[in-house]
């Protein structure tokens, strides 16, 4: 099976270029979409450079639409038979696409969650996040009956099949209910697996604020009955 690694980007100069090369480094990874949403910090001179005939391809947003239509934009230029999101920051390391794969390559999953509170291995930082993270969670698992840990992370791996005929809305933060409310209500086979996470505090350019959680918790009762 092909593996599209999609790559919303906005303003990661610092990180971009170490994590293209630490995605390629994994040798599991047929096409590379970094999407730029109106980046203003020079990340888009890097992606230039790193845009090739090959694994690498870039689309440019002319202005910035959020990270949610970045993704989507990215689903809609996706060549392969599986799609991975990934952030352009350094939380989240590639080195995990093994654990990842796997559920999927033994056919229980059409689905999987690449979940931060499943006991492996992260920097203990930002409380509140953590709380905010948790209540979603909850919600989650109260309007639509399910035991998942982590419904926020940014590791969500699928088959292309589960979306071709799925509608999705979400330009921000909301990317991440709105497609777990709509997976979950078409009782698609999910999994999720621990992974290891290294979150960057606010000082170090971490962009989720207050409100996005607000959005979100909105965005998951909606969804709840609303196609």
């Amino acid at each position: 099976m092909k593996l599209t690694v999609i790559i919303p980007v906005y303003n990661e100069v610092k990180t971009i270029h170490e994590i293209v090369q630490r995605v390629k480094a994994t040798g599991l990874v047929d096409e590379i979409l970094a999407v730029d949403d109106g980046s203003t910090d020079g990340s888009r001179d890097v992606l230039a450079k790193l845009n090739d005939s090959g694994t690498v391809k870039v689309i440019y947003h002319a202005s910035n639409q959020g990270k949610g239509k970045a993704v989507r934009t990215g689903i809609q230029n996706a060549s392969g038979d599986l799609i991975l999101i990934q952030d352009a920051d350094l939380e989240y390391d590639p080195r995990e696409y093994p654990v990842l794969l796997r559920p999927i390559q033994e056919g229980i999953a059409d689905v999987v969650y690449g979940s931060r509170f499943l006991g492996a291995g992260r920097r203990p930082i930002l409380f509140w996040n953590m709380v905010a993270n948790k209540i979603l969670t909850l919600v989650t698992n109260i309007l639509y009956n399910n035991i998942l840990t982590d419904m926020e992370t940014c590791y969500k791996l699928f088959r292309r099949e589960v979306v071709q005929d799925m509608t999705l809305h979400a330009h921000g933060f909301e990317f991440e209910p709105e497609f777990t409310a709509k997976i979950l209500k078409r009782k698609v086979r999910i999994y999720e697996v621990p992974i290891s996470f290294n979150p960057r505090d606010y000082s170090e350019g971490k962009k989720i604020k207050t409100k996005d959680a607000f959005i979100a918790m909105w965005t998951l009762i909606k969804y709840r009955f609303v196609d």
